[in-house]
């Protein structure tokens, strides 16, 4: 079964989080991801709004995971944790 990736962020330093951008889409393009929606327009029903709204497919909930733990995103991450609050769930599709 596929998973999708769905993070909410607002940006704080745009310059750090365009290096986690680039370093994250071969991350999660290695992991068989494919972006089905990033940024774009948006209406907040619930919740906390975040400006950024990112979802990818992965073609299992294992990939996705995979994905995130891997050494190539955890290095991006390290650009993103200091340059935006996140928001991210993995949920596998039904």
């Amino acid at each position: 079964m596929s998973a999708l990736w769905i993070a909410h962020v607002h940006v704080t330093d745009t310059e750090a989080y365009k290096k986690y951008a680039a370093i994250a889409t071969e991350a999660i393009a290695d992991h068989g991801g494919v972006f089905l929606a990033r940024g774009g327009r948006y209406q907040q029903l619930e919740g906390n709004e975040r400006p950024r709204n990112v979802v990818a497919r992965f073609p299992s909930f294992d990939d996705a995971i995979a994905c995130y733990n891997s050494p190539r995103y955890q290095e991006a991450l390290a650009f993103a944790k200091g340059a935006s609050e996140r928001d991210l769930v993995i949920v596998e599709e039904t």
